[in-house]
């Protein structure tokens, strides 16, 4: 069985990941200026600062109940299509508490909400091959903390693959081919969520 995770877990990664995407803000929006509105790390920083007054007040919420609060913060506070992907991400989440399974259904909810298979350019290519990778790697008996690692490895891979693809979903795919070789900014944004998450896991 793979690890359950806690709330207090939740929470301490949580804060992590608002910390890495304010360092990242600049840089996201400046990818989303190219393929996009040109509000992404404006828009992500805003929902994961919201959800720290939430972190605060919430250690003694099982996880169910901090994950379904993390959704509705994403749904009402992020704009663009990031919110409601984020907040389906959450929401499926909260159903489940082992760590293979909410990356599962976090991948699975972005598929449903955003009709997206991964290379095409959305945040999608690099949570699926992540969620199915360590997925994989665990029940095969690797430790939580290689596995996520080597799936992170598979992430990057995955996101530097499609970015010499045209975008074929949201705004993005208006510009066609001249999206080439520009990373897309979900992808990016969600590779250092999941960064984030592979820096300060510990088995």
């Amino acid at each position: 069985m793979n690890k359950i995770v806690t709330t207090q877990e939740l929470i301490y990664i949580l804060k992590k990941i608002a910390h890495k995407i304010e360092i990242h803000e600049e840089e996201l929006t400046d990818l989303d200026r190219q393929i996009g509105d040109g509000d992404h790390g404006t828009n992500l920083k805003r929902g994961f600062n919201e959800l720290l007054p939430i972190l605060e007040t919430s250690s003694n919420k099982t996880t169910t109940e901090l994950l379904n609060a993390c959704s509705m913060t994403m749904m009402s506070k992020v704009g663009g299509s990031s919110g409601p992907l984020l907040a389906t991400a959450f929401m499926r989440m909260a159903k489940e508490n082992e760590l293979n399974k909410m990356l599962l259904a976090a991948a699975e909810g972005i598929k449903m909400r955003g009709k997206a298979n991964v290379g095409e350019k959305t945040m999608l290519d690099v949570l699926e091959p992540f969620a199915t990778t360590f997925d994989q790697l665990t029940k095969n008996g690797e430790k939580n903390k290689s596995a996520l690692e080597k799936a992170l490895k598979v992430a990057y891979d995955s996101k530097e693959l499609v970015k010499n693809k045209p975008a074929t979903k949201g705004r993005a795919s208006y510009l066609g081919e001249r999206t080439i070789g520009i990373v897309d900014p979900g992808s990016q944004s969600m590779y250092y969520i999941l960064e984030t998450l592979v820096e300060n896991y510990n088995d």
